[in-house]
C-alpha cells in the first residue's frame, strides 16, 4: 500500500470516527487533512498513522492516537489570530495542525532528538509558523509573554497555576493532571479577567512530566 493510500484512507476513517464525537468543524479537518500524519510516525507504524491507539517515538516517548490529537485541538478553539503554546512536542503533528489555524505556535519539549525531529517534519509538511524548542516546560515559559491558548500533554500533580498566569483573558489551558498514581485526566481552564473556570474532562494515557532538560537525548 502506498503513503498516498495509506494517507487517503486513514484520513476518511478517521474523519468518519471524528464526525461520530460531533467533531465536524471543516477548517480543522481540512487542516488535519494537508498534514500528513505519515510523516510524523516512525516508518514502521505508517499504516497505523490514523489509529485510535499510541505510537512509539524515540527517546522512550510516544505521541497519543490521531483521535485524541483531533479531539484535544477541537477543544481549544482556535482562531486565526491566536497565539499557542504547546508543552510536549512529541513528533510535531499537533503543532504542525495548530499551526495551520492559529496565528504562531511555540511547542517545546525536553529531549533535543525530538524537537530536532518535530522540527523536520513540520517543515516537510509545509509550515512555518510553528517555533520548535528545547525546553523545560515543567515550569512554564516566562519571558514569552502571554498566549491565547496552552495545551499541555504531560501530567502534572495538580492544575499547572503557572501556566495559567500566561493566559489573557478568555484564554483557555488544557492540562493533564494525575488523579492516581497510574491515571491521569485532562482538565480545562478559561481564563475570564482573574478569575479561573475549571471543568474536568476525560481521561488521558499521558505520563507524568519529567522536570529538566533531557542531557544524553
Amino acid at each position: 500500500m502506498t503513503a498516498r493510500v495509506i494517507e487517503k484512507e486513514g484520513f476518511a476513517a478517521l474523519a468518519l470516527r471524528l464526525r461520530g464525537e460531533g467533531i465536524n468543524n471543516i477548517d480543522l479537518l481540512t487542516a488535519v487533512e494537508q498534514t500528513p500524519r505519515t510523516l510524523f510516525v516512525p516508518p514502521q507504524f505508517a499504516g497505523d498513522a490514523y489509529a485510535s491507539r499510541l505510537l512509539p517515538i524515540d527517546c522512550g516517548s510516544f505521541i497519543e492516537g490521531a483521535d485524541l490529537a483531533v479531539r484535544l485541538i477541537h477543544l481549544l478553539g482556535l482562531k486565526a489570530s491566536h497565539r499557542v503554546l504547546e508543552v510536549g512536542t512529541g513528533s510535531g503533528f499537533t503543532a504542525a495542525v495548530m499551526g495551520r489555524l492559529a496565528e504562531r505556535v511555540l511547542t517545546v519539549d525536553r529531549f533535543r532528538t525530538l524537537t530536532a525531529q518535530a522540527q523536520q517534519n513540520i517543515e516537510k509538511a509545509g509550515v512555518r509558523n510553528v517555533v520548535v524548542r528545547q525546553a523545560d516546560g515543567s515550569v512554564g515559559m516566562p519571558g514569552e509573554g502571554t498566549f491565547d491558548r496552552i495545551l499541555v500533554t504531560a501530567a502534572f500533580p495538580a492544575m499547572p497555576r503557572l501556566f495559567a498566569e500566561q493566559l489573557v483573558s478568555g484564554g483557555m489551558l488544557l492540562a493533564p493532571v494525575m488523579a492516581s498514581e497510574t491515571a491521569c485526566r485532562m482538565l480545562k481552564l478559561v481564563k475570564t479577567g482573574s478569575r479561573f473556570d475549571r471543568e474536568d474532562l476525560f481521561e488521558v494515557p499521558y505520563l507524568p512530566i519529567v522536570p529538566h532538560l533531557a542531557q544524553a537525548l
